[in-house]
């Protein structure tokens, strides 16, 4: 099995900023809670700011893709995510929640042209059967970036005397990314372009998504997992504050293990996916993540922060495997049908707010039935509608007639 590893090498770097900035939303939510003297729905104004993105970009960026190319719409993604990362200096100098909120913003249109363009464009970087590997592969290094940002950045933004810094890991974030275009624009990353497409008028785009039913399962699915792993990271230190009594510095020792633990699984994942199918592999995953679930929400023992974290061992996987399944084998339409995927990516959007409500009223640790039962949709999208079982349904009605 072939892969073009130094292409592979250099999108690997770009998501290990991408699991960065990121995994900055869940410090960030808590740190402005204090900052600003926020309640949990107001605070989830991040996700909803963070997610509206996926909504109105994807089809602009499958144009641009398709006109200028992987390699130049990906430059364009760093640089917004940078100017995006800087923009956190004048929201400090203002005290302004209005102007973060712009930023995320900004870095979000940069994080959707990333995952509208690197996915499809890892799986491009080989033979198509190795197609699951890479994009799980490159994956990993985002849950790398994941796990090395609690700690750091919650040094940065919690000095000594109690002030909160919050614009300090951004303008670190800021000058790497730079860099990182920098090599970007030098490098010899292969021009690539998807094979011609006539129309991006998102209503024969959807039209056209329809006709492959996998792909068309698998936005309902994409959109269930963003709220799951929007709603589990978001409220991961609030659980552990409200819950466990825990301070943010020692709770992002457990959101840092999390994130530990789903870059490790991550990397048995790849190895895993040449011995197990990749939809039987989501559902045994995401039957784990039910069970963690149900004990979070109805213990309180002294292992509720172990089996918090331990969720991140069953998400690790669930992202790239619901991206690749999606698009598996649809040729031509990759290009247009990562678009549509990452109009899905709206769950992240949508599930926080409603879970920040049910914390208001009822606490966070009831709050997290909201993942639990989007995960559940997922598990039931990994068992009966993926590709394979879809085909073997029609098969069986084909047989019987």
């Amino acid at each position: 099995m072939k892969h073009q590893y130094k292409p592979l090498m250099l999108l690997s770097l770009m998501f290990f900023m991408v699991g960065a900035l990121f995994c900055m939303n869940d410090i960030l939510l808590p740190s402005l809670i204090t900052h600003f003297k926020l309640n949990y729905t107001q605070a989830t104004m991040i996700q909803f700011t963070f997610y509206l993105t996926y909504i109105v970009f994807p089809i602009p960026i499958a144009w641009m893709i398709h006109r200028f190319g992987y390699k130049v719409s990906l430059l364009v993604a760093v640089v917004t995510c940078a100017l995006g990362s800087a923009l956190f200096w004048p929201a400090k100098i203002f005290d302004s929640y209005a102007i973060v909120l712009t930023a995320i913003f900004i870095i979000s249109t940069g994080l959707t042209i990333i995952n509208v363009a690197a996915n499809p464009f890892a799986s491009m970087l080989g033979d198509p059967e190795g197609a699951h590997q890479r994009i799980n592969f490159v994956q990993v290094f985002s849950r790398v970036g994941y796990a090395v940002t609690p700690a750091v950045a919650t040094t940065l933004i919690y000095n000594q005397s109690g002030d909160i810094r919050f614009h300090f890991p951004y303008l670190l974030l800021a000058g790497i990314l730079l860099m990182i275009a920098l090599l970007f624009g030098v490098s010899h990353l292969p021009a690539m372009k998807p094979e011609n497409e006539e129309s991006f008028k998102l209503k024969g785009i959807i039209s056209e998504g329809y006709s492959y039913k996998h792909l068309f399962f698998g936005l309902f699915a994409m959109f269930f997992y963003m709220g799951a792993e929007a709603s589990t990271c978001g409220f991961f230190i609030p659980y552990l504050k409200s819950v466990l009594g825990y301070t943010d510095q020692h709770a992002a020792q457990y959101l840092t293990l999390y994130y530990i633990l789903t870059a490790v699984m991550g990397i048995f994942g790849v190895i895993m996916l040449k011995y197990v199918k990749a939809h039987k592999l989501l559902g045994f995953f995401g039957i784990g993540m039910l069970v963690f679930f149900a004990l979070i929400i109805t213990m309180n023992s002294g292992f509720n922060e172990y089996i918090l974290a331990g969720l991140g061992l069953f998400l690790s996987i669930m992202f790239p495997t619901i991206f690749s399944l999606a698009i598996e084998d649809i040729g031509a339409f990759t290009g247009k049908g990562s678009a549509l995927l990452n109009f899905a990516l709206i769950g992240g959007s949508i599930f926080p707010p409603i879970q920040g409500m049910i914390a208001d009223q009822h606490g966070v640790q009831i709050s997290y039935v909201i993942p639990m039962v989007c995960i559940a949709m997922v598990t039931i999208y990994a068992f009966f509608f993926t590709r394979i079982p879809l085909l073997k349904r029609k098969a069986q009605r084909v047989g019987t007639n």
